[in-house]
């Protein structure tokens, strides 16, 4: 109870406009209190009216009245605070604060609502309840706004019962009209079972924290390893093609070199041939001078002794390598070094796209697959724009529109020697190489086109089934007849069912292994699918497999 009275006493000590404790307290003329800055920041904004009054009485003073700190207020206030009064446990309720029942006036904030009185008490008005017998038995909860919730509005009775059948709390005369014959329990054995029902919800909700916090660490380990590898991969990188750099720099310098010590050569050369040639027309200058002045002789006897000695010449120096038609040089060097640069541009642009499509590739998530698209604008997604690879075709294949079109001919096209070229069978290879995923359509004229993927590894030279594509384990075909299909892959053949149409289309996703061919219309018709492991990029591949001279196919462009 003295804790009681301490309580009641310091509710007193509040200021009335900051409703906290008394801070620097000052009393005014009236008699009331307030914290010095409260009263002198409520006086600042009567000073145009130069009229000043108590907040809680309204007397008015003329002039302003000097404010003395009240020094034994001060003491008091400063010994509530040490027995662990806090200026918080006595605000009077606001707006958002549940406001005390039983307090007449200014209300103070409510410390405990009750469920069987309904009613909510502040720490002065609850202490019955921790004394009188009857009142020990009520169940006290944080202070809420709710309470009114608990009283049916149909017959004004607390809700101490649940009705199972409509899911909600009801009085006890509800039970015997409204929601007679229904399934209804006690609120509080209600409340046991959900209470089981909340715990094992909660022991889930915790295990599957537990879960997802190991789940965030793994992927934070991912994130690190991720960057340690990119830094790596950028690191290594760098170096290779530092590496490369210096490489074709040494080249150059060795070039450079080859040619200046070339140039000496053929300057010393031709300097020696030149200095020769004007010790000869020094030589014959002489001579004639010689024989000028002998034919002016008048002694006949001597010219005649003199002749021979005079008129007898040298060896003349061998001209004969001395050419005057236009020569070269080293222009062919000029053209050996940009044949060289146009071989290392395509080098470049074909491994481009697989270090690219490698780089894109890169996927942490491997546990979450991705599913192949349902439709053609989910396929166009990954739509690849591809080019065949003159380097690789048949000399009965003539490419066209800007090498996407391959015509099979009677007559052989002058193409160049290549070592990638199909020498035996009637084929070509794209251009680009594929990786990740990857969809590309084909549109055949004719009854002999087999539309393929293949390895690059794939042998050319010949006729044997290494070179053909579906008759081997680097390739894999899809022959498209005219009212029918048929799938090689390794010297096996599937017949395929399915809408024949002129267009086919291909998916490919690379890491799962998967390898789609559609019929392609109005709808697209799966028409099979492979499910391996590819173990190296793969090349768009056509074959014309009958000699049906003037069977196209060519590679779509797609939107």
């Amino acid at each position: 109870m003295a804790q009681q009275g301490a309580q009641l006493d310091g509710a007193k000590f509040c200021c009335s406009i900051c409703l906290d404790l008394l801070k620097d307290p000052v009393t005014i003329p009236c008699g009331h209190s307030y914290c010095m800055s409260c009263i002198n920041n409520f006086w600042d904004e009567e000073d145009k009216k130069e009229i000043y009054s108590c907040p809680q009485c309204r007397q008015i003073f003329t002039p302003r009245p000097v404010l003395v700190k009240n020094t034994m207020l001060a003491d008091i206030v400063e010994e509530l605070k040490k027995t662990g009064l806090q200026a918080t446990d006595h605000c009077y309720a606001g707006p958002e604060d549940v406001a005390c029942d039983v307090c007449t006036g200014r209300k103070l904030k409510a410390f405990k609502s009750c469920l069987v009185c309904l009613a909510s008490y502040c720490e002065n008005h609850l202490q019955p309840h921790y004394d009188a017998a009857p009142l020990k038995k009520h169940k006290l909860v944080n202070p809420s706004k709710k309470l009114q919730e608990n009283i049916c509005s149909r017959h004004d009775e607390v809700m101490k019962m649940f009705c199972r059948t409509d899911k909600k709390c009801i009085c006890y005369l509800c039970t015997m009209d409204e929601h007679k014959g229904h399934d209804t329990v006690p609120a509080a054995a209600e409340r046991t079972e959900r209470q089981r029902e909340l715990e094992v919800s909660r022991l889930n909700i915790q295990q599957r924290i537990q879960d997802r916090e190991k789940d965030v660490k793994l992927l934070q380990q991912e994130v690190e390893a991720v960057s340690r590898s990119a830094d790596k991969a950028v690191e290594d990188s760098e170096k290779i093609f530092t590496e490369l750099i210096r490489l074709l720099q040494k080249r150059s310098s060795d070039v450079k070199q080859q040619i200046r010590s070339q140039q000496e050569t053929e300057v010393n050369r031709v300097k020696e041939l030149q200095e020769k040639l004007q010790q000869e027309i020094t030589e014959l200058k002489r001579k004639d001078a010689e024989l000028k002045q002998l034919s002016h002789t008048e002694d006949h006897n001597q010219f005649l002794h003199n002749y021979p000695s005079v008129s007898q010449l040298s060896e003349p120096t061998d001209s004969s390598s001395i050419n005057i038609r236009p020569l070269r040089y080293f222009e062919d060097v000029t053209a050996a070094v940009s044949e060289l640069r146009d071989k290392l541009q395509d080098i470049l642009k074909e491994e481009w796209t697989n270090i690219s499509l490698t780089v894109t590739e890169v996927d942490v998530l491997l546990s979450e697959p991705k599913s192949e698209p349902k439709t053609r604008a989910g396929f166009l997604r990954y739509s690849h724009e591809i080019t065949l690879d003159p380097n690789t075709a048949n000399t009965r294949l003539l490419l066209s529109d800007g090498n996407r079109k391959a015509k099979l001919t009677r007559q052989q096209q002058s193409y160049s020697s290549h070592p990638d070229r199909f020498t035996g069978w009637q084929q070509v290879l794209s251009r680009e190489s594929l990786t990740g995923r990857c969809y590309w359509e084909v549109e055949c004229s004719g009854t002999g086109v087999y539309v393929a993927v293949a390895y690059k590894n794939i042998s050319r030279a010949g006729n044997s089934n290494e070179c053909v594509f579906g008759y081997n384990d680097k390739s894999w075909a899809l022959h498209c007849y005219s009212n029918s299909y048929e799938f090689w892959s390794n010297n096996i053949k599937t017949p395929v069912s399915g809408p024949v149409s002129s267009r086919v289309g291909v998916y490919l996703d690379h890491r799962a292994g998967i390898l789609s061919f559609y019929s392609v219309s109005e709808t697209m018709t799966l028409l099979h699918r492979v499910q391996t492991t590819f173990t190296q990029p793969l090349y768009a591949g056509l074959w014309f497999g009958y000699n049906r001279y003037g069977d196209t196919a060519e590679l779509c462009k797609v939107k």
